[in-house]
């Protein structure tokens, strides 16, 4: 029976993160913040490979596991990840015939990003819960750890394919011209 209720948290978690980012999506964004986004985007990507890929994905994952407070958190960032988003299309026409939801269902490391952060946004309101029903916290220290674990996995190959992808699209964009 624990399986089926954890299950289903995660369910409801993975469609708040969902909501979350598609109302971040559709949330107005004017020229001047879209510009002032794209600028602070491409200084915060320049460089990057898929370490850096890994680590500013789990920085905003890891904290999604502090009960309470990590459902919140990843209900934001999921919102601030569509406003991004939003950014992006205003700042490049070619994208607004990509539908937001898309980069994170059909990619494989917007899916594995998803999961990693549901987990820990469900296993969040799993331990909030526990502490509110006065339970020893004592026994979720295991799922916790092995869930965290779980998260780091996915974000690392995550990470991985997301470089490798950004690495083809680039190559793919600088072909020579016949």
């Amino acid at each position: 029976m624990i399986g089926k209720k954890r299950v289903l948290i995660f369910l409801i978690f993975v469609g708040v993160f969902l909501v979350a980012y598609s109302i971040g999506a559709e949330t107005p964004v004017s020229d001047e913040e879209a510009m002032a986004f794209l600028e602070e985007f491409n200084k915060a990507i320049e460089g990057i490979d898929a370490i850096g890929i890994f680590v500013h994905n789990t920085a905003i994952a890891l904290p999604m596991f502090v009960p309470g407070f990590g459902a919140a958190w990843g209900t934001y960032a999921a919102w601030t990840t569509g406003v991004a988003f939003n950014a992006l299309v205003k700042t490049t026409p070619m994208l607004s015939e990509i539908p937001p939801l898309s980069l994170l269902l059909v990619s494989p490391f917007g899916l594995m990003e998803l999961v990693s952060y549901s987990i820990g946004m469900s296993r969040s309101f799993l331990l909030i819960q526990t502490i509110i029903k006065k339970n020893p916290i004592k026994q979720e220290i295991r799922p916790t750890a092995i869930e965290i674990g779980i998260a780091i996995a996915l974000l690392i190959a995550g990470g991985l394919i997301e470089f490798a992808m950004i690495q083809q699209f680039d190559s793919d964009l600088n072909l020579p011209q016949p």
